[in-house]
């Protein structure tokens, strides 16, 4: 989520200044008043609007087609948007199916984030009320028109499976009432039905609707794309990040089959040919010399250990910010004692690795632009891909299609490879459509990558053994920085979710958390479930090393402390996943526990391990969710177990390294991932909820890796102090 992380701090994206004088100089030099965000952003859209609004089209034949303004790159949530609107609609399920949005900020924007935009596990959360009160105004246009027609009351009028009904026996599908409904003025605030009367919504009906398109190659992805007179283009990048061409001799490469332009653009040395082959090639007999002198030159050892000095007070230069203060701090700085606990965490660099690499299709002829790619962020890539073109943002065209994963690596702040493709495809102009293709090298080496993170706790325990003093040091790069939308007040937020709002530390008297963010010239994103893939394990963990100074059993202690918080849906979700677990491990097998809360939801894993050959083996794992209004249990499934798996991969082999500025890891033979026999059993069980529905993409990630943990620790009393568990050999 794999993307933008506190709501709060994204609910009013803006452009920046910057951008709204871009902007305003497209539109005729005038600033215009009264313009909101998204009025601005969408400039120049031509997106029509049917007669039952942005998000519903019906077909003569009944076909009901719930329009998406979130993109589908794996995550399902194509299936959950499209129930909600059947179920207030009472449209057939069988006929309804699901069409992506054009970019317009207006129309489609994320209600969390202000801009059409998918991440933050949000896609179905800022949708629920919106797409619930769509579809049943739909419902409402198309019961007045068979009132109207049969001059009868609305009120004794029935919908059901797109079929509406009277008492006198008369029926009329939705295709035979269409043009009388579209007269229908929508109503401003259509009656929902009561959640105890969903038919569809928490079924296991609720299947995807792209399963079949994926499963016999029909699915249209950006590398697919095929169009008339397209060329393909790869790029040489700099091998050091913040490097930049210096010279280059591109003689050879114009000698490669294929190879119809080189030229120079901001990121690297662009090959164009008439296939990927000869881009390639071309790319490979290129001779490029970089200017590396504000390159990034470290190495990780030398990044963790400046780490280490900004949290020692050796580098002073790095200034400390606050998240959470209360109580008499002071005291703990000197504190010693057998109720005083120390610890100390690291976590590596990690890539997003997603099974298809960037890419994307773009065509410039003039102002005018088309892109067809997996687009994550379609107002961003609007907005910045205008700024290159010198047009509305809105007259950026963007056909969205499906992308093989992103996990946020496709919602970037400068839509680094989109706008890279449009610089390439100006320079060829006349509307010839070019393919960038990013290669799995080029991912792994030039793209972006969760930051390396060190936390430092120092914890007193009061006489019941429960926390009494939490002393807090992170130190990291920050993700938010250079943002084009407010942040808020305080530090970047990503780097400590997950621990401003633990119910450990509210239930802890006296707290003194602070974050660092150090400059790094390597480029950090959101990786899935953000600030959770490092918080969640550094407080799960921490929680098994205190209950075990204390003498506590870990579920005791963290039962003492939720009851003390008034963590009433951790509490749920602990009990649910115990209950479902059983009294006892598998003949063999070590439990651990964790629990933690992200994007909305509260998860609790239990996971059973056991050591072979030296490294941890993950068997069963028992999953409890709290995500409110379950829409598709099926699917809430499918995510908390890819999430589990992915979380676990990099829990157990994931890390990117540098040496001397350059990334190692250039494939998946050097950068590991589970593998299918290595991958769990996870069970999934779902806390009943009459409350709005909340994330679930990201919450199923950062669990897993403290549960094992734990149980390792339960094993042979170990703490594990640094991820991965398992190193790499090179």
């Amino acid at each position: 989520m794999n993307a933008p992380v506190d709501p709060k701090g994204l609910k009013a994206i803006q452009p920046s200044r910057r951008d709204v004088v871009v902007a305003s100089t497209m539109v005729g030099g005038a600033l215009l008043v009264g313009c909101s965000p998204a009025d601005l952003m969408s400039a120049g859209s031509k997106v029509e609007v049917g007669a039952f609004g942005p998000f519903i089209k019906i077909a003569p034949d009944g076909v009901v087609t719930v329009i998406s303004k979130h993109i589908e790159f794996g995550q399902g949530n194509h299936a959950g948007l499209a129930a909600i609107v059947a179920e207030e609609l009472d449209a057939d399920w069988s006929k309804v199916k699901v069409e992506q949005a054009p970019a317009n900020a207006k129309l489609y924007a994320n209600g969390n984030m202000g801009a059409q935009l998918t991440g933050g596990s949000s896609a179905i959360s800022n949708s629920w009320d919106q797409l619930r009160k769509a579809g049943a105004g739909a419902r409402a246009m198309f019961v007045q028109a068979a009132a109207n027609r049969w001059n009868v009351p609305v009120g004794e009028i029935t919908v059901k499976d797109s079929v509406l009904a009277h008492t006198s026996g008369k029926t009329a599908i939705f295709g035979e009432l269409l043009s009388d409904a579209a007269k229908v003025n929508p109503p401003t605030d259509p009656k929902l039905k009561d959640p105890k009367a969903f038919t569809l919504i928490g079924s296991d009906r609720v299947r995807r609707k792209d399963s079949q398109a994926k499963s016999d190659g029909t699915a249209l992805y950006t590398q697919d794309v095929r169009l008339p007179d397209m060329l393909t283009a790869m790029v040489a990048h700099p091998p050091r990040f913040g490097g930049k061409v210096k010279s280059f001799d591109a003689t050879e490469a114009k000698k490669v089959a294929g190879v119809v332009e080189v030229f120079e653009i901001p990121t690297g040395i662009a090959v164009v040919a008439q296939n990927t082959y000869a881009a390639r090639m071309g790319r490979e007999a290129l001779k490029v010399e970089w200017d590396e002198e504000k390159a990034e030159k470290r190495g990780s050892p030398a990044i963790i250990q400046g780490y280490r000095d900004v949290l020692s007070g050796k580098d002073a230069s790095v200034k400390w910010e606050p998240f959470d203060q209360r109580g008499d701090a002071a005291a703990l700085e000197t504190a010693k004692g057998a109720d005083v606990v120390e610890l100390n965490y690291e976590f590596p660099y990690l890539a997003h690795a997603t099974m298809e690499p960037m890419n994307c299709v773009a065509a410039v002829d003039g102002n005018k632009v088309k892109l067809t790619f997996g687009s994550q962020g379609q107002t961003l890539d609007q907005l910045n891909v205008a700024k290159v073109v010198g047009c509305l943002p809105g007259s950026v065209e963007i056909e969205t299609l499906f992308a093989g994963g992103s996990f946020g690596r496709r919602a970037t702040f400068q839509s680094d490879y989109a706008v890279e493709c449009v610089h390439i495809a100006k320079k060829v102009g006349k509307g010839r459509p070019v393919k960038l293709v990013w290669t799995r090298e080029d991912d792994m080496r030039s793209g972006y990558f969760r930051p390396i993170v060190l936390h430092a706790l120092k914890v007193k325990l009061d006489k019941d053994g429960l926390p009494a003093a939490w002393r807090h040091r992170i130190v990291t790069q920050s993700i938010m920085k250079g943002a084009p939308m407010p942040m808020g007040k305080g530090p970047d937020s990503s780097a400590f979710e997950g621990i401003n709002d633990s119910p450990y530390l509210k239930a802890t008297p006296v707290v003194d958390a602070q974050v660092a963010f150090p400059d790094i010239g390597v480029p950090v994103l959101w990786w899935r479930s953000v600030g959770a893939t490092h918080t969640a394990f550094v407080m799960e963990h921490t929680i098994d090393q205190l209950a075990a100074k204390a003498g506590k059993d870990p579920v005791a202690y963290r039962r003492a402390i939720y009851t003390k918080a008034g963590a009433e849906r951790h509490l749920a979700v602990l009990n649910l996943a115990l209950e479902k677990a059983g009294p006892k491990a598998t003949a063999g097998w070590t439990r651990g526990v964790a629990v933690h809360e992200s994007f909305g939801s509260v998860v609790a894993q239990i996971a059973e391990v056991k050591l072979e050959n030296g490294a941890p083996r993950v068997g069963r794992v028992v999953t409890a969710i709290d995500c409110g209004v379950a829409i598709s249990p099926d699917q809430i499934a499918a995510q908390m177990e890819g999430g589990t798996c992915y979380g676990l991969s990099a829990a157990l082999f994931g890390e990117v390294t540098l040496t001397d500025g350059q990334v190692d890891q250039t494939n998946f033979d050097g950068y590991r991932v589970l593998r299918i026999n290595e991958a769990p059993s996870v069970e999934t069980h779902i806390v009943p909820s009459g409350n709005p529905p909340s994330g679930v993409g990201e919450p199923g990630t950062p669990v897993i890796a403290p549960a094992v943990a734990n149980a390792l620790f339960a094993l042979n009393k170990a703490a594990t102090s640094r991820l991965p568990f398992v190193r790499s050999e090179a």
